[in-house]
This record gives structure tokens, sequence and C-alpha cells, in this order.
């Protein structure tokens, strides 16, 4: 009995599988936090934090509505000569150029000769979508993209990847908040930084998706005459 005994070799402990696994999800934590933190420090690098006069003339400017005093500089652009024409991209349903040219009362003439309204965008990839329409019935080959500093890289994103072939100016506008104060001061600058940069990676995620074939959201094809769909009068873009 005693020498049957002894000949039974002893188990092998038990591999701590639990320890393994919860150590392999805090060092994928660790990593995706690393990588989100190091892809926010370049989404604010690309962020302007003054205003410059684009690098040079172009057929056309489009500006992209949902933030304060983008169209006023855009139509201060167009005043200068840098641009033709001016789009108005993602104007709400309800409003019409009288309306503009009241809160603009200097813009008058040109609302008249050379602005035109784009009332069917809801977001920033429809406003790509009906800027390239806009552009291609025009026969631009350039644009200055007027939108908030903060906006810009995701509308660069959007407006690229729409129009590969046309070349785009940015005129990023900065904010009075941006100006008066540094944003991580501000808890809802930042929880707006925070809040684009998001959108910011869904955007480059999504295009280079398309790009190798793997379009899971696909937009509909442009419409001639801006027939696209009409948004809700509450909806609001950017």
């Amino acid at each position: 009995m005693g020498q049957r005994a002894d000949n039974i070799s002893p188990k092998a402990p038990a591999r701590p599988l639990g320890g393994i696994v919860r150590a392999g999800v805090v060092t994928a934590l660790a990593i995706a936090f690393v990588a989100a933190s190091v892809g926010f420090v370049y989404f604010l690098s690309q962020l302007r934090g003054a205003e410059t006069a684009p690098e040079r003339q172009a057929d056309g400017i489009v500006v992209l509505t949902g933030g304060s005093s983008r169209i006023s500089d855009a139509m201060e652009l167009l005043a200068a000569g840098y641009g033709k024409r001016l789009l108005i991209s993602g104007v709400h349903p309800t409003n019409d150029a009288n309306d503009i040219s009241r809160s603009l009362p200097d813009s008058q003439l040109l609302m008249g000769c050379c602005v035109d309204l784009d009332h069917s965008a809801v977001n920033t990839r429809s406003n790509a979508a009906e800027t390239r329409r806009w552009a291609r019935e025009r026969g631009f080959k350039s644009l200055i993209v007027v939108t908030s500093n903060y906006h810009m890289p995701r509308a660069i994103v959007e407006l690229a990847h729409a129009m590969p072939e046309i070349e785009l100016i940015p005129f990023a506008v900065v904010g009075e908040k941006w100006r008066d104060e540094p944003w991580w001061t501000s808890g809802a600058t930042l929880r707006l930084l925070l809040s684009e940069y998001v959108k910011y990676v869904a955007a480059e995620l999504r295009v280079r998706l398309a790009d190798l074939g793997l379009d899971l959201t696909p937009e509909l094809p442009d419409q001639p005459g801006g027939a696209s769909p009409r948004r809700p009068a509450t909806a609001q873009a950017n």
C-alpha cells in the first residue's frame, strides 16, 4: 500500500486562468487609453488658435453652418475676392436669404449675386455630399472651407473623401470663448472637444474602411438640383 501510494505523482497546480484574463484586459485597456490619448493630442495639434487669411484664392467658398460667426467670416472672404461664389451648407429649412441678409446688413448685394443656400444637409457628411454636387455643377476645382477650428479636422476628412479631385483650403473660425480662456480650464469646452474627437475618429475609421471597399453606411447618390430630403425643422447641423 505504501509503495503504491509513493508511485502516485502529485497533481500539477491549476493555471490561474482568471488572473491571465484580467491581466490581458488591463493591458488592452491601457493600450487603448494610450492610443486614445495620443490621438487626442494629434487632434488638438490640428486646431488653430488664431484666424489667418487663406493662403490663396479659390474657385469657391463653402461654409458649414452650426457655429457662431462662421457665415459672417465666409461673407467677408467672399467680399475680399477669395472666391467667385459662396455656398452656405446646412441652412435651416425655415430660413432664407432674407433672414441672413437681415443678420448681416452689409452683405445684401453679395447675397443677391453670389451666394447659394443648401437646406438639405443635416450633418457633416451630408454637407460634404451637397458641397460636391454644388462644386461639380459649377466646375470648381478648389474650395475654401469655412468652419469652426474644432470642427475643421472632421470637415476636411469628409470633404476630401467626397471629392478627392478638389483642392481644399481650410479657414478655421476661432470663437471668442476659445480665445478668451485655455480650453483645459473650461469643462464645457473640454466636453465639446472630446465629443468632436470621438466623431473625428469615427469619420476617419469609416472613410478608411470605405477606401478598402468596406462601406458599411453608403451615402445616397447625388440628386440633381439639391433635391435630397429636407430635414425636420428641429434638426441642427454640426
